[in-house]
Order: structure tokens, then C-alpha cells, then sequence
């Protein structure tokens, strides 16, 4: 069975950080491209960023120079750093591996909002 969890959302302030996390279980987790997407209330899921087997990113047109995508492969862990926050970056963020059809995690809630 193929699983992945998110964690590392909350609620912060503008200008505040988070760092998200996805573990994965059921793949050999070091052979696929990971991504990371969102989606806001009312909106579409959105991609965020992306990161392959061999470890090139990448990101989204808002997302580049303000967030960082890293996996490691010992933990099968992948990872976005959500830095100097902002309100519209308020969504539910979704970890994502391209194996086989695709699978999608539960998704974390990131609110910012002063």
C-alpha cells in the first residue's frame, strides 16, 4: 500500500516560516519525482514545486525564490520550506509522488494570518 503523510502545517503570522514534510511508504521512494501542490478555498490545486529521482527542482512561477523543495532519500522524506509567508499562501498543501497513476497524501493546512 502505497501512503504518504504530510505533517508541518499550522498557523503563522505573515513573515512567518514553515517547513512541511512528507514520509512515504509502499515505493522504493529514492526512483520517483516528488511534488509538492496546493490548494487555496475555492481555487483549483495548484502545483508548487517538483523534484526527481535525481534531484533537480522545479517550481511554479510564484513559488520561485521564495520556497525550497529537498527530499531525503535515507528517510524517504520530502520536504518544502515555506519561507517569509503571506497571506495568499494560505491552502491546503498536497505531497505527491508520480508512481505508477500517481498518489496524493491527506494534505497539511498552512493558515497565515495575523
Amino acid at each position: 500500500q502505497v501512503q504518504l503523510v504530510e505533517s508541518g502545517g499550522g498557523l503563522v503570522q505573515p513573515g512567518g516560516s514553515l517547513r512541511l514534510s512528507c514520509t512515504v511508504s509502499g515505493i522504493i521512494f529514492s526512483a520517483f519525482t516528488m511534488g509538492w501542490y496546493r490548494q487555496a478555498p475555492g481555487k483549483q490545486r495548484e502545483l508548487v514545486a517538483i523534484i526527481t529521482s535525481g534531484g533537480n527542482t522545479k517550481y511554479a512561477d510564484f513559488a520561485k525564490g521564495r520556497f525550497t523543495i529537498s527530499r531525503d532519500n535515507a528517510k524517504n522524506t520530502v520536504y518544502l520550506q515555506l519561507p517569509s509567508l503571506k497571506p495568499e499562501d494560505t491552502a491546503v498543501y498536497y505531497c505527491y509522488t508520480d508512481r505508477g497513476i500517481g498518489y496524493w497524501g491527506q494534505g497539511t493546512q498552512v493558515t497565515v494570518s495575523s
